[in-house]
Formats: structure tokens, C-alpha cells, sequence
């Protein structure tokens, strides 16, 4: 009785084994060919949510004052470190154009502003986006 299990043990072993490794020719020649072993699982649905969703707005390619890290400044020049600082410190905004009302700007930081204007958008702030409020160490590093 031991010897049977343990044959049909090693037989369902080489059985299992077929799936991983693909059928041998001498097994599809058997008629085994209408097993599908490397049958690939589709998923039917995306998982999108609302911050998938958001990204695939403008928010995705622009720098939203209210919910964007401040890395994400460094790929503008002369907004990051100083006046990425100052955005992040005197947000959340209304509009756009209230980046221009921060206290103590320079003439030249407000032409910086004024360079990248097209470069900004707003939303309402989300701490999806900020990891828990904190915009400045958000852990996301690149």
C-alpha cells in the first residue's frame, strides 16, 4: 500500500511538473494538446482610484501648489529649494495667481513665479497626495 502512494505521489509530481515546464512533444503527440498549461490569468478589471484618477488630469503634468512635494520643484529652475519652501509654507492657495501675495518675495522670485505661472495648478489639498501633511519629507525619493 505504501509503494502505490508513494508511485501515484511521484506520478502526480511529474504530472504537476508538466504545467511549469510545458508540455513534451512526445505528451502533445499523446493528445494532451487540449490542455492549456502556460494559460496566462487575465485580470478583467484595472484597479484605478481616486488618486489614479487625479493623476491622469492636469495635476499629473503640472505642479499643483496645494498637494505636491517639494521635489517635484526641482525640475523647474530657480523655484527649488528657497521658493519651493516658501509655496509649501503659505499654502493652501485659492487661485493660482495668490502665489504672488506670499510675504517677502523678491523682484526676482516673482519673475520666476511669473516664468513658471503655466507650470501650476491648484486643487483642493488631499493628504493622499502628501503622505500625512507632511510635503517636505514624504519618504518618495528619486
Amino acid at each position: 500500500m505504501k509503494r502505490l502512494a508513494g508511485v501515484l505521489m511521484a506520478l502526480g509530481v511529474v504530472l504537476g511538473c508538466l504545467g511549469w515546464m510545458g508540455m513534451p512533444q512526445p505528451a502533445m503527440a499523446l493528445g494532451w494538446n487540449s490542455f492549456d498549461f502556460n494559460a496566462t490569468p487575465i485580470l478583467a478589471v484595472e484597479p484605478r482610484n481616486r488618486a489614479d484618477d487625479k493623476l491622469a488630469t492636469e495635476f499629473g503634468k503640472k505642479i499643483d501648489l496645494n498637494n505636491t512635494n517639494i521635489r517635484a520643484f526641482m525640475d523647474y529652475p530657480g523655484l527649488y529649494p528657497t521658493l519651493a519652501r516658501k509655496i509649501l509654507q503659505n499654502a493652501p492657495f485659492e487661485k493660482v495667481d495668490d502665489v504672488f501675495d506670499m510675504p517677502g518675495l523678491s523682484e526676482r522670485q516673482i519673475d520666476t513665479l511669473r516664468a513658471n505661472l503655466d507650470n501650476f495648478t491648484l486643487s483642493a489639498p488631499e493628504d493622499t497626495f502628501v503622505e500625512g501633511g507632511d510635503r517636505f519629507n514624504n519618504g518618495i525619493y528619486r
